[in-house]
C-alpha cells in the first residue's frame, strides 16, 4: 500500500473517530496531538496509524484527566506516570461503580414502594415477610405533624446519600398501647454498613403485620387499634417496636396523598391469612 493511501484529511480522521474537526484543531494548537503531515498548501493529513494514539487520548479524556495530565502521559511517554494514573483511576472507577450500584438499589426500592402505594387501600392490613435490616437512628420528639420540620432535622444529622434511603420513625409497643404518641423513640433510616459509633437498631427478620394509612398522620391511632384488634382476634403476639415510614414521600407534595406503612413483628405467626 502506498504511503499516500494511509493519509487521512482532518475531516476523514474526525469522522473515523466520531469527533468534531474543531477538537483536532484544538489538540494540534496546544501540542497534544498533531497531524503527521502538513503540506505547503496548508492541508493537514493524519496517518491511519495515529488512531491508536488518538484512542488513548480520548480514553484518558473520558477518565476526566486534565489536558496537562494527558500531555504528560502522551507527549513525554512517562510510563511510570501512566501506571500511577491507571491505579488511581481504577480506584475511582471502582468507587463510582459502588455508588451507581447503591443508586440502583435505591431506585429499585423506591419503585417497589411507589407501586405498592398505588395498589393498597386506606387502613389495609397485610402480613409481610421481612429480612434483617439495620436502621440508623436518631432521637426525635414529634411536636407536630410537620413533614417539612422532620426533613429539616434529618438534613442536619444525616448526609443526602443516607436519608435518600428513606426516613421513618419507631415507637415502643407500650407507648402505642397507652396512646402515648407524643414521644416517639426516634427516627430511623435503613443502612447497609453501619459505622462503629452509629446509633444502630436491628429490625429483625420475621413476619410483620403491616398497616397502611392514606393521608394525615392524625388517624394513625385508629390504624394501630385495627392492627391490635386483629392480633387479638387471631391470638397473635407482637414484639419489638412499631416502625412507621412513608412509602411515597418522594413522589407527593400534599399530606393527603401521603401513604404511611406501619409494621410490627408478629412473635407467633401461625396465622397469617387475613
Amino acid at each position: 500500500m502506498k504511503s499516500n493511501e494511509l493519509k487521512l484529511t482532518t475531516s476523514q480522521f474526525a469522522k473515523l473517530h466520531h469527533v468534531n474537526k474543531r477538537t483536532l484543531h484544538y489538540y494540534d494548537s496546544i501540542g497534544l496531538f498533531s497531524p503527521k503531515w502538513k503540506g505547503a498548501n496548508g492541508y493537514r493529513y493524519y496517518d491511519y496509524a495515529q488512531s491508536m494514539e488518538f484512542a488513548l487520548i480520548r480514553m484518558l479524556k473520558e477518565l476526566n484527566l486534565r489536558i496537562d495530565e494527558i500531555k504528560e502521559i502522551v507527549c513525554k511517554l512517562d510510563e511510570q506516570k501512566f501506571l500511577q494514573t491507571v491505579d488511581r483511576k481504577q480506584e475511582e472507577i471502582a468507587e463510582e461503580i459502588k455508588a451507581l450500584e447503591r443508586t440502583q438499589k435505591i431506585l429499585e426500592k423506591k419503585q417497589k414502594q411507589l407501586l405498592l402505594s398505588q395498589e393498597i387501600t386506606d387502613m389495609e392490613l397485610r402480613f409481610v415477610s421481612c429480612q434483617d435490616e439495620y436502621l440508623l437512628t436518631a432521637p426525635y420528639r414529634f411536636a407536630n405533624d410537620d413533614v417539612a420540620e422532620v426533613f429539616r432535622f434529618v438534613q442536619n444529622i444525616w448526609q443526602p446519600e443516607q436519608y435518600r434511603l428513606g426516613v421513618g420513625s419507631y415507637i415502643s409497643l407500650e407507648k402505642v398501647q397507652n396512646a402515648a404518641f407524643e414521644v416517639y423513640d426516634g427516627l430511623f433510616s435503613p443502612t447497609e454498613k453501619p459505622k462503629e459509633n452509629d446509633r444502630v437498631l436491628l429490625k429483625p427478620k420475621g413476619t410483620y403485620l403491616c398497616g397502611y394509612l392514606c393521608g394525615s398522620w392524625e388517624r394513625l391511632p385508629a390504624l394501630y387499634q385495627k392492627m391490635f384488634r386483629l392480633a387479638k382476634e387471631h391470638g397473635l403476639h407482637f414484639t419489638g417496636y412499631a416502625y412507621e415510614i412513608g412509602i411515597n414521600d418522594f413522589a407527593v407534595s400534599d399530606i393527603q396523598d401521603y401513604v404511611t406503612q406501619v409494621s410490627i413483628q408478629v412473635q407467633n405467626p401461625s396465622t397469617t391469612d387475613l
